[in-house]
Parts: structure tokens; sequence; C-alpha cells
């Protein structure tokens, strides 16, 4: 998804100036081989936009004792799982909004997301600063809490997310970038 078009389609009324995109770098997964290559490939072709930067959190993977779903007795079964978890996106985001408000930086910022950790650093923007923050909502139903707080809310509908791909080929300063089967 080439998220300057999806601003363009859903946000006609706006002059985006900078758009930043908070993700981690996946870790190796013997069950999924390609996903680095894949998130690798989607973060070159964001590097392709010239108002987009990308910041970075982290992933942390440890092994960890779990209780078996479904398992219903006196004794509970457990089982040692991989667990990874994307550390510092969501903190990166809201440290972002926060001090480019304070800095007077946006009239509006605008967030893809349907996660109501963000409310905090919402309704600051909101409240204390006197800002506009949208929400673009990428699942069917938004937060109850999201609704509550943020100045708009706009659901990302499937239409606009099949018109807002990148090419299947593009270019970039190391050469042609192809996009992944099945995306």
């Amino acid at each position: 998804m080439n998220p300057a078009r999806l601003c363009d389609l859903l946000l006609p009324e706006f002059d985006v100036q900078r758009l930043e995109y908070f993700t981690a770098l996946v870790l190796h997964r013997y069950d999924r081989p390609d996903q680095r290559f894949r998130q690798q490939t989607y973060l070159r072709a964001l590097r392709t936009l010239p108002n987009l930067g990308i910041v970075l959190g982290r992933f942390l993977t440890s092994e960890v004792l779990m209780p078996v779903a479904g398992h219903r007795s006196e004794r509970t079964r457990y089982v040692r799982v991989i667990k990874t978890e994307e550390k510092g996106s969501d903190v990166n985001l809201a440290s972002r909004m926060l001090r480019d408000g304070f800095r007077n930086c946006y009239d509006t910022a605008v967030l893809v997301t349907n996660d109501s950790d963000l409310i905090e650093p919402i309704r600051i923007v909101r409240r204390e600063l006197g800002l506009e923050v949208g929400i673009l909502n990428p699942h069917k139903r938004a937060s109850r809490v999201l609704r509550k707080h943020a100045t708009f809310i706009k659901p990302i509908r499937v239409g606009v997310l099949e018109a807002s791909q990148f090419p299947n080929q593009l270019n970039d300063k190391n050469g042609l970038i192809r996009k992944p089967r099945g995306w």
C-alpha cells in the first residue's frame, strides 16, 4: 500500500506535507522464511516516496511457557512457545506526534490505526495543544474510545486500499523493486 496515494484518496482536502511509517524489522522465522524479504521490499518501495520517513522500533523474541488453549482439567498443561513482540512503534509514534505538535509542525495529525493505546497522546494533542487528530481506520469498526477523542475517523475501504497499491514494479537507487506474489 502506498500511503501517499491513500492520503490523496482519503484526505483530498488536506495538504499532506510529511508521512512517517512506524514499524520494526521482523526477525527471521522458520515458519515464514520470506517474511523479512517481503518487509524489506516494502520498505524499499516506501523509501521511493520523497516526503516519507521510516521510524524503526524493534522486535523481542523469547521462549515462554504458556497454557494450552482449551485444555480443561485440574492440572493445566503448559507448552514452551516462541513469543515475538514489536516494541517501540507505538511509543515512537506518540512521541513524534507530541513533539511535532509542541513545535507547531502540523495543524492536523492523521494516524492509520485502530489502537486505543494511543488515546492519551491524542487527548493531549487535542485538548492541550488545540490541534486536530484524524484517524484512518483499517478495521471494520473503529474503537469506541478513538471515536470519542479523534477529530474525525474515516474507514479505509477495500476499493480505496486497492487503488492505493504501489505498481507491480518500480525503481529506486538500487534498481528494480518487484512486488512479491500474494500482495
